[in-house]
């Protein structure tokens, strides 16, 4: 054999990923065991066809795919666009295409579409590295991302959205962004957040934003422009609140208090909570946990797949599930710091800061904490669509490590 063959192998994310997607394939056998099998032998047979897809991926030199990333993006974007025209309607969302039984969601697939169409965008060019903080290259940065997102608001899907714009902050401060610029955008976010609250928070939020804007000693006509902007967001902020859907304004009442729609809104955060709090240290048990089994949760094996491993495998279960992606997230973290291939650099950044907001969201929703928005747990959700954008995800991950050392 060709030892050369496993040369710049990155194992640690091939190992990784296949204890984090084997978990998820034990989850969803536990969570369709009384009821139907054809879930896990979908998964299975997904998860590894994407698993060889992510290695061979992993092969694949990073000049190719820069090339075809413009190709794929604009691809992704006509997908988006006929799912709307001609995609299945489900829970009230136009965002799959059915083709032989199976769905598939376009804007999956985007995701990673729009890391590599960023990444190449931002990478060498004749005259050098594009430079984020030139106002056209920023708001041609932005467009990447704002094109798909208002496609995919259009479904609508507020969850995959958010998505979208979750990776768009770490990307350009990856790709040099000014902190002074990067907390502007951010702090509206802040004071909107804070006024959402109350108006203690509101003030405490306005107050923390104009002491590190003054901080920052930048130009002060600048720092009392965005302080103003902040005050109409912050007053605006209730507005804004009121123009949600009915059933987005309930799933934010119910983080804060499940009780206020019990059989509604709230009915699968207390449900989820009870399963997770039930399954103390070490867990009840596989196929031993009482919400997983009485499906207590509806489709518990996609958005809420976390609950069957809080309740059957404890507290020591959920700590190495978590362990297991910090593990992966600071491996694509550190691959993105080592490599010398900026377009590498630049979709390492952009995929780990996606599984990061997968993460911390969906775990969120499963213990209140965050409102239920329809967000995956990464490679462990049921869900083809799913599994193989972060397949291919990793597999890009790999191949960054492989090729840390070309420019």
């Amino acid at each position: 054999m060709n030892k050369n063959i496993f040369e710049g192998f990155d194992f640690t994310i091939l190992i990784v990923t296949a204890c984090i997607v084997t978990s998820g394939l034990f989850a969803i056998f536990s969570a369709t065991f009384t009821s139907s099998a054809d879930y896990f032998s979908r998964q299975l047979t997904f998860a590894l066809a994407g698993i060889s897809v992510m290695i061979f991926i992993s092969y694949i030199p990073p000049r190719i795919i820069a090339k075809g990333s413009y190709f794929l993006y604009v691809i992704s974007l006509v997908l988006l666009v006929l799912v709307l025209l001609f995609g299945k309607k489900i829970s009230g969302s136009k965002s799959w295409f059915s083709i032989g039984g199976f769905g598939i969601q376009p804007s999956e697939f985007a995701k990673i579409a729009t890391i590599l169409a960023i990444a190449n965008f931002l990478s060498m060019t004749e005259e050098g590295y594009r430079n984020v903080n030139r106002v056209m290259i920023f708001f041609k940065t932005c467009l990447f991302i704002f094109i798909p997102v208002t496609l995919i608001m259009l479904q609508p899907d507020m969850g995959t959205s958010l998505v979208f714009l979750s990776m768009l902050l770490p990307i350009l401060f990856w790709a040099g962004l000014s902190p002074y610029v990067l907390f502007i955008i951010i702090s509206p976010v802040i004071v909107a957040a804070g006024a959402f609250l109350g108006i203690s928070y509101f003030i405490g939020a306005i107050c923390l934003v104009a002491v590190l804007l003054f901080m920052l000693k930048k130009n002060i006509v600048i720092t009392i422009i965005v302080l103003i902007i902040n005050f109409i967001i912050g007053f605006s902020a209730d507005n804004l609140y009121q123009k949600l859907a009915p059933y987005q304004q309930n799933r934010i009442k119910a983080v804060f208090d499940p009780t206020t729609d019990p059989l509604g809104s709230g009915y699968n955060v207390i449900q989820s909570k009870v399963a997770i709090g039930s399954g103390g240290f070490w867990g009840k048990g596989f196929l031993e946990g009482t919400q997983t089994q009485l499906k207590f949760i509806p489709e518990q094996w996609t958005d809420f797949i976390f609950c069957m491993i809080g309740e059957e495998f404890g507290f020591i279960g959920s700590l190495l599930i978590l362990l297991l992606y910090m593990i992966l997230i600071f491996r694509l973290v550190n691959n993105a710091n080592i490599t010398r291939n900026r377009f590498l650099s630049i979709s390492c950044i952009g995929i780990s800061s996606i599984v990061l907001f997968h993460l911390l969201i969906n775990i969120g929703m499963t213990i209140g904490i965050m409102p239920v928005i329809g967000i995956p747990l990464p490679l462990m959700s049921y869900g083809i669509s799913s599994l193989m954008s972060f397949l291919v995800m990793m597999g890009i991950g790999m191949s960054t490590y492989r090729y840390r050392n070309q420019y």
